[in-house]
């Protein structure tokens, strides 16, 4: 026979032509391949495939997906001396922590301070594996962790109390610092800008905002009958003897007719009322909307709405609580400006126009607007108190007001704790945080937090644990990770990014169990623009069934995660959260990458 074209003698010849040792030698070897495909064929599963001993390490990545429940309740506060400067000196043991007025532990502390620069990376790993040294760092570029939303108030505001709301904001946003951006929305929805920091944009977005009255009111005094918002509520809503009347002879004088009926101020009414509310929706619905919008910018998040306040009856109260509760799990917060500044109450006089009727009248009609304009108030102060905000009101300095409630703090105070037989009916918990040594300090912290509606798994906390790191950029080291990137461009404006996170797996708490040392490892790294617009996420599961010899030899110096994505050329901030099943032990890193 031949193979590869040279003759080959018969297998029967070839044995004859071997030794007796040799022959030996040959026939041990064939046993032994028989026995080893016998006992392959033996450990095959009734589908035909061969079993495979357990991997030690197993790793399984998806995109990142979240829910938000409640387990771990965060605390953001802020604490400031009399002159109004933020404290960073303070440690655990000086705060009290209360929920429904019972003492809590505070199992995490720590301290953030905005704006801490980090390196970026500019190197590709073409470039790194050509070069003897790696490239100097560049300057550390600040990531921007302070993202504060200005929300105006066009539809309820008057011209010139806007006009001087935009021009004090458009000095205070003129002096922003690195780490900030703004976003400029209108409750009209007519104008927005999304956040950048880029001061051309922001001046002239503030220079185009004018009122826009959606329902077209001319203004007290200016229409017939002269129904308010407020007027129309008590007139249809709670049956208002006095509104009633009041409205029908105010009809009757400035129609000319004398025989104007309780029914037809009754449509005026409806009308106004319908106005009035639509109105005040399209405000919760906006404010709603950017709380949402918020929830998915990383770092401290603030909402400064400028308005001089709107009505809100008891059957639109829902709309303003779930507003709060919003903002509340998400970690948003909202302060608020009375547009207005320092006002007086309004009424009819010689400088305005006056409806007809008698001075009984308007008399009363004027007192419904006083009560009208101190009703407005509520919400912002409502709003503001409910999401540990600030409200700026009863005061002409309008841009100390904007600097105020926009400030990024220098020092943030992240306090943690886990409620204690906390039950799953979605109710409110009010929180409260005080000094032991408080005098002369005051503390800015959110108000409270909802009960989950169902119980909180060890799963689900995990992943609130690690949605909190990621939007946050407190960095964490309790467990020892490294962040690099690399990088390599398919095209002028495509690249495929690369973010690797070498852990250090020695000090986790492993549990024992039939020789293998188990934990998990969540490893979950995303992308931001330099704006803080959540651009991706990547997410790998580490399934580790690791043998002692592995546990200290082979991985002594750790393992390394890598997560992918398609970008475009541009600038990112890397944000990388790790944490373990065993220890539940949580590590946190920043990092950026520019792709040119």
């Amino acid at each position: 026979m031949e193979l590869n074209g040279r003759k080959s003698e018969s297998p029967v010849k070839l044995m004859n032509s071997l030794g007796p040792a040799a022959l030996r030698l040959t026939c041990s070897r064939v046993l032994f391949l028989l026995v080893t495909a016998c006992l392959v064929f033996a450990q095959q599963t009734p589908n035909g495939s061969a079993k495979t001993p357990a991997a030690e390490v197993e790793t399984k990545g998806a995109p990142v997906k979240f829910t938000s429940r409640v387990n771990l309740v965060p605390v953001t506060v802020v604490v400031r001396d009399s002159r109004g400067n933020a404290v960073g000196n303070l440690t655990k043991e000086d705060f009290r922590l209360f929920d429904n007025g019972k003492p809590q532990v505070i199992t995490k502390f720590s301290v953030e301070k905005p704006g801490a620069p980090v390196a970026i990376e500019k190197q590709s790993p073409e470039l790194e594996a050509q070069q003897a040294k790696p490239p100097a760092a560049a300057a550390p570029p600040v990531i921007a962790d302070h993202f504060v939303a200005y929300l105006f108030d066009d539809v309820h505001t008057k011209f010139d109390d806007l006009a001087r709301t935009r021009d004090a904001a458009a000095r205070v946003l003129s002096s922003m610092q690195a780490a900030e951006r703004a976003a400029i929305y209108t409750t009209s929805g007519q104008i927005s800008l999304e956040f950048t920091n880029e001061q051309p944009k922001i001046q002239d977005t503030l220079l185009r905002l004018r009122p826009v009255p959606v329902t077209g009111g001319a203004g007290p005094g200016m229409e017939c009958p002269d129904i308010s918002y407020y007027t129309a509520d008590r007139i249809v809503n709670l049956n208002d003897h006095q509104a009633i009347q009041v409205s029908l002879a105010q009809y009757q004088a400035c129609s000319g007719n004398q025989y104007a009926t309780v029914n037809e101020v009754m449509m005026f009414a409806q009308r106004a009322l319908t106005d009035g509310e639509h109105e005040t929706r399209l405000v919760t619905s906006v404010l709603n909307q950017l709380v949402r919008r918020m929830s998915a910018m990383p770092g401290q998040r603030s909402i400064v709405l400028a308005s001089p306040g709107f009505l809100v009856p008891a059957y639109d109260q829902p709309d303003v609580t779930e507003i709060i509760n919003r903002a509340i799990r998400t970690n948003v917060i909202i302060s608020t400006l009375d547009a207005r500044g320092l006002w007086t109450p309004p009424g009819y006089d010689a400088s305005s126009p006056s409806p007809v009727g008698s001075a009984a009248v308007i008399g009363i009609m004027s007192s419904y607007l006083q009560m009208e304009a101190s009703a407005q108030e509520d919400v912002l102060a409502e709003l503001a108190d409910g999401t540990g905000g600030a409200w700026f009101h009863s005061n002409n300095d309008l841009g100390e007001g904007f600097r105020r409630l926009a400030a990024a703090p220098e020092y943030i105070y992240v306090l943690a704790f886990t409620p204690e037989n906390l039950k799953s009916n979605g109710k409110f918990h009010s929180l409260k945080v005080m000094l032991k040594e408080g005098k002369g300090l005051t503390l800015q912290a959110r108000k409270g937090y909802y009960a989950p509606r169902r119980e909180t798994e060890m799963a689900d906390q995990a992943k609130q644990d690690i949605e909190d790191a990621l939007f946050s950029r407190e960095v964490m080291k309790d467990i020892p990770v490294t962040l690099h990137t690399q990088f390599f461009k398919s095209s002028d404006t495509d690249a495929k990014l690369s973010v690797l996170a070498r852990v250090d797996v020695r000090i986790l708490r492993y549990r024992k169990e039939e020789g293998r040392n188990l934990d998990n490892l969540t490893v979950v790294a995303a992308l931001f623009d330099p704006n803080g617009n959540f651009v991706a996420g990547q997410e790998n599961k580490i399934e580790m069934r690791l043998r002692d010899e592995t546990l200290e030899k082979r991985l002594g110096s750790g393992i390394t995660v890598k997560s992918s994505f398609d970008v475009k050329v541009g600038a990112y901030v890397v944000r990388l959260v790790v944490r373990d099943s065993e220890g539940q032990l949580m590590a946190a890193e920043n990092g950026s990458v520019e792709i040119p």
